[in-house]
């Protein structure tokens, strides 16, 4: 079997993480690609291993120096995230696919790396005043936090037609029917090209 990746990106709070958890649950081939961040665990719920691989400024540095990243950046000061080659071979190794819930440049970024190996999904909101309403919902950052993550999603909107196809998550269970039906009609594809 020739592993594939399949890839979720969206701005914060269009859903895809919640898209990628179910897909998770109902496609047993699948399994998660975990990122490395150099971040801070949040509390006692994180965990090493599971959420993230949590390592040094300098570790993350000195793997970028050796090329072991298929994409990683530098995503707010200080906070590298990045997604490691090795954790994709290991997917692959355990006989299953890779699904990764990215920001929207990491996306890309694998898609150009893997090309028809990888399905680069992009979830958006139905609109901008949607999403800053979801991110108030979550209750979850504060008000200059929202801001920021609006005034970043304007700007991840403008990427959405170099991804592989788009999902609008008006409405999450017919947002989840599509992309399951996206994953698996890729996954069942012989040779994993579009």
């Amino acid at each position: 079997m020739q592993g594939k990746i399949i890839v979720f990106s969206a701005p914060s709070g269009a859903g895809k993480t919640t898209i990628v958890h179910r897909l998770l649950d109902r496609i047993p081939e699948l399994s998660f690609s975990i990122s490395a961040c150099t971040r801070d665990k949040r509390g006692r719920t994180e965990a090493n291993g599971k959420d993230y691989y949590f390592i040094s400024i300098e570790e993350f540095q000195e793997k970028i120096r050796h090329d072991e990243f298929v994409e990683w950046e530098e995503v707010y000061a200080g906070n590298f995230y990045g997604t490691l080659k090795s954790e994709i071979e290991r997917i692959w190794a355990s006989g299953k696919h890779a699904i990764l819930d990215v920001d929207v440049k990491g996306g890309l970024s694998i898609k150009e790396f893997y090309q028809d190996r990888a399905l680069a999904v992009f979830v958006k909101p139905p609109s901008l005043e949607i999403l800053e309403s979801r991110l108030r919902t979550r209750a979850t950052d504060s008000e200059a936090s929202i801001s920021g993550r609006v005034y970043k999603a304007k700007f991840e909107l403008t990427f959405e037609d170099r991804f592989d196809v788009a999902i609008v998550n008006d409405n999450l269970e017919e947002a989840y029917a599509q992309a399951e039906k996206l994953v698996r009609d890729f996954l069942a594809q012989a040779s994993g090209a579009l």
